[in-house]
């Protein structure tokens, strides 16, 4: 479109796409009087990533996008397992579209997503963060990560059903 280029600004990072969480890699594309601000403002917020992080970078923007495809390809795989595991377990969870994280619903436990949360740590030494940490809205679910083996998924859901099970 016309006249879009002078007012766009593209910020993208390597966490998702390149399975690269906590490296803290990222880009901005934008006009140059743009970029003066976002430098000054970007120079006193860090110093920059470190150079294993950078050559990491370079290597998954120069690496074959088949590895891409396996990665999104697996963790499908691992959404899917999760999602049916929890509904089934009787912990309601919507398809995430997004990030490597379940939403489920835990409210019909009668704990709180901070009781449930430190109980299932505990007791069923399965990690979980307590919906509550992302606000009002999020008190009565817990967000569960997917970003690791299908093995562990599998034990996880096997230590989840066996906590729930405990809560009567």
């Amino acid at each position: 479109m016309r006249g879009m280029r002078e007012r766009t600004i593209l910020l993208g990072g390597f966490s998702k796409t390149y399975a690269m969480t906590g490296w803290r890699v990222g880009y901005v594309c934008a006009p140059h009087d743009l970029l003066e601000g976002i430098v000054k403002v970007h120079q006193y917020q860090i110093m920059s990533a470190p150079t294993t992080a950078q050559d990491a970078a370079v290597v998954a923007l120069t690496g074959a996008e088949q590895d891409v495809r396996r990665m999104v390809d697996e963790y499908d795989r691992r959404r899917r397992l999760v999602v049916n595991g929890l509904n089934r377990i009787g912990l309601p969870t919507f398809e995430p579209r997004g990030a490597f994280y379940a939403f489920p619903r835990i409210s019909g436990t009668g704990l709180s997503s901070e009781d449930f949360s430190e109980r299932l740590l505990f007791e069923g030494q399965v990690a979980a963060i307590p919906g509550s940490a992302f606000g009002p809205s999020g008190e009565g679910h817990l967000r569960a990560s997917y970003a690791t083996s299908f093995e562990g998924i599998e034990e996880a859901l096997v230590r989840i059903e066996r906590f729930v099970g405990t809560l009567g």
